[in-house]
């Protein structure tokens, strides 16, 4: 891996992730997360002359680190778009496909993207640069329920009504177009002892909201088990509850709301099966070069041939 794309993004969890798609050299594999392309990279090293990898990210910085190698195809897509662009590329199932959800080094880094509390800088928020709405237009064009809902919901944040009753008070002197405007509004309304922790929810639950990040994750998941070959692996990291809580259910029970579905004699019917119990966590190694993946898990199902199948697990 070069300086640059290692400066990009820090890959979580890489060996068992990719370990975790039980690699075939002549497969036909999925990275829905390229990132810096470090998940990818593994993969294509495991690859042989036969084997073929798709990348999938929807940000031009991810586009401008794509891996020259025949065996590689970018994708600028969002990955709820899978079955669309496999269709495109005239692929059928694959043998495998990894989710790393987690926001790229890159973007909490680049002051001018707006993801971090940590820079001054404009309310953007966007994964795709192209798309329309940024985290200023959700800030100050949000009813002040809508906006509650927003951090209680993606942000898990007890006080959201408060907060939301203040961004929509501050608001009437004039947009609240710049980071620092925001924070502004938002640090008197938290405790100093949690002020890091509760403005990185904050921040959090705006990136979601703007790039409609659960309902994409839902359509994703529905569209990778119709992907996967009977065998097939899907490999997802996950970093807070909400979206874990849909992987979770979702490689349980085939359905992301966690509904048990059974046949007439009682069995689960369910088209994956867990390979892991739990979730495979970063040992300490890990997360002291790499503190963001002290919240990563990593949970690994399989396709079955059928759609019968009884599963259990954490």
């Amino acid at each position: 891996m070069d300086k640059e794309t290692e400066i990009y993004h820090v890959p979580v969890l890489l060996g068992q992730s990719v370990d975790g798609l039980d690699i075939r050299p002549d497969g036909t594999y999925v990275d829905l997360t390229y990132g810096g392309g470090g998940h990818s990279r593994e993969i294509l090293s495991r690859l042989g002359p036969q084997g073929h990898l798709l990348g999938f990210d929807q940000d031009e910085d991810a586009e401008r680190n794509a891996i020259c190698d025949p065996r590689f195809t970018f994708v600028r897509s969002n990955f709820r778009y899978l079955l669309n662009f496999l269709r495109y590329y005239g692929v059928g199932k694959v043998d495998g496909i990894l989710a790393d959800l987690g926001v790229s080094s890159h973007h909490f880094d680049d002051s001018g993207r707006g993801f971090s509390f940590r820079f001054d800088g404009l309310l953007d928020m966007r994964m795709n640069k192209r798309a329309g709405m940024t985290a200023a237009d959700v800030v100050n064009r949000y009813s002040e329920e809508r906006l509650a809902d927003v951090f209680y919901l993606y942000g898990e944040l007890k006080n959201s009504r408060r907060i939301a009753s203040a961004i929509v008070k501050a608001r009437i002197a004039g947009d609240i177009t710049t980071i620092g405007g925001l924070l502004d509004v938002l640090k008197p309304l938290l405790g100093r002892e949690r002020e890091k922790k509760d403005l990185a929810r904050a921040f959090q639950a705006l990136r979601m909201e703007v790039n409609h990040e659960m309902d994409a994750l839902h359509e994703m998941l529905d569209a990778a088990v119709e992907a996967l070959r009977p065998g097939g692996r899907l490999v997802v990291i996950t970093y807070h509850s909400l979206e874990d809580r849909m992987v979770k259910n979702m490689m349980k029970t085939g359905n992301t709301v966690g509904k048990v579905e059974k046949d007439f004699y009682g069995n689960f019917v369910a088209p994956l099966k867990p390979v892991n119990g739990k979730p495979i966590v970063p040992d300490n190694g890990e997360v002291e070069r790499n503190p963001r993946s002290r919240s990563a898990k990593l949970r690994i199902a399989e396709r079955l041939t059928d759609n019968n199948g009884q599963t259990d697990g954490d």
